[in-house]
């Protein structure tokens, strides 16, 4: 994969899709599956839908699949690589053929995921072990396990920071931007890169919610109270985007960026700073490599702010695997998840944080370790009303929408203050949350 591989999808498909389930597919009719059989005993061929089309084209996968089975001989695993997955993925689930195994799509609202997907197992039993659970639970039981999670964060070029004269991490809003003014006025290098042409890197910002406060309460809050707020984690991000454009240390033309060239020039030290997550470290460290750069020179930092003297920063699942409630494999399925999550070594292969509560932080993340980050698991179980609200509000958090009208606002091209720009969509939120009781 050339970008991330966590997506958050696009709220109006999701509306499609809602309305695409309650039609005549197959998919329509499913019901609450009880977990799939003993998976020590599967047999049969499953297909597992991906994203990862890099990984099966390079053999990855198969060489995934062949360590797999060493344990279950008996299960043979094709790969579907689908490089348009969401949008590929949600017509083939108004069928029932929607393969054995898939990552669930955003698209799918949670009260939906019984419709669809096999019950894994009560959360009760498996938030023991694993992380995330609670963004695949319905009604107690989890429907999905995602093999990796994230952490956000500022991906930056330590020597040019260096060159700039900072060494220590900022920790508040202003003293990032006092950085990066240095940054500006010590190098050669842009600052910060916004990636605005691209879109999907604006919706990392949304990530922030959570880290501010250090609190794992923050998606409540967003289903409970106003996003943009005084003080709250959005108003806060959203006030540090705007800011940093309106100071000019971004490129000098947002719609001009360039994702995959962006790599590179950070890896070279032409790009100072961007807030992605920590799925994007060994991108850059590649780039780095094949731009004949010090791999050692991408630097991963928490947002600049502080809870009692110390960051903090959420994580979050990638993509989360499931059974399909129709296969006729379903213990073989559920065989597939399990090894792919504990046992594969994708998550170390990724350096991501690994699903298993018990497991050490990745290398990428022993500087936040050394620190002492606290890293934290956001409480979910409002998840899917606040999608529901954003829905509704046509704000949309996990959309880049209205955070390139920010840009545009912050440098120029869009009139109006900042003020009633993050009081406009606290109100449509508002306004949102009151029409649908919340």
């Amino acid at each position: 994969m050339n970008r991330r591989t966590v997506l958050t999808g696009s709220i109006a498909a999701l509306a499609l899709l809602a309305s695409a389930c309650t039609g005549t597919g197959g998919s329509s009719q499913g019901a609450d599956a009880e977990a799939p059989d003993d998976p020590s005993e599967a047999k049969g061929s499953i297909t597992v839908l991906t994203h990862r089309t890099d990984l099966v084209q390079d053999g990855t996968m198969e060489a995934y699949a062949a360590e797999f089975n060493k344990t279950h001989p008996d299960v043979k695993v094709e790969f579907d690589a689908l490089t348009d997955y969401e949008g590929e993925v949600k017509i083939r689930m108004n069928t029932e053929n929607y393969g054995d195994v898939l990552m669930i799509p955003a698209v799918i609202e949670k009260k939906d995921y019984p419709k669809f997907f096999a019950s894994l197992g009560s959360r009760a039993e498996l938030s023991e072990k694993y992380r995330f659970t609670d963004y695949s639970t319905v009604d107690g039981k989890v429907y999905g396990q995602s093999p990796i999670g994230v952490v956000p964060g500022f991906l930056y070029n330590k020597k040019v920071w260096e060159q700039a004269g900072v060494t220590d991490w900022p920790t508040t809003p202003a003293r990032f931007l006092d950085d990066l003014k240095a940054v500006k006025s010590r190098t050669d290098a842009v600052p910060y890169y916004t990636n605005f042409k691209d879109m999907w890197p604006l919706t990392q910002w949304t990530n922030v919610n959570g880290s501010v406060g250090c609190d794992t309460g923050a998606t409540t809050k967003l289903a409970e109270g106003d996003p943009w707020a005084d003080g709250a984690d959005l108003r806060v991000a959203d006030t540090l985007l705007h800011d940093i454009v309106r100071a000019g240390l971004a490129e000098k033309d947002p719609t001009t960026t360039n994702w995959e060239a962006s790599k590179p020039k950070l890896a070279k030290g032409e790009i100072a700073t961007m807030w992605l997550g920590s799925w994007a470290v060994v991108q850059m460290r590649e780039a780095a490599k094949q731009a004949g750069s010090d791999p050692d020179d991408i630097g991963f930092m928490p947002f600049p702010a502080q809870q009692d003297g110390a960051f903090c920063a959420v994580t979050s699942p990638d993509y989360q695997q499931a059974v399909n409630v129709h296969s006729d494999h379903k213990a073989a399925a559920r065989a597939w998840i399990d090894w792919f999550t504990d046992k594969s070594g994708y998550a170390k292969a990724n350096l991501a944080l690994s699903p298993l509560k018990d497991d050490p932080l990745p290398e990428i993340l022993r500087p936040y370790r050394d620190a002492g980050v606290e890293l934290i698991d956001l409480d979910d179980a409002k998840g899917a009303q606040v999608k529901s609200i954003d829905n509704s509000s046509e704000v949309g958090i996990y959309k880049p929408d209205y955070r390139q009208d920010l840009v545009d606002l912050a440098r120029g091209a869009r009139k109006g203050s900042l003020d009633d720009f993050l009081d406009g969509l606290g109100a449509r939120w508002a306004e949102a949350r009151t029409s649908l009781g919340s």
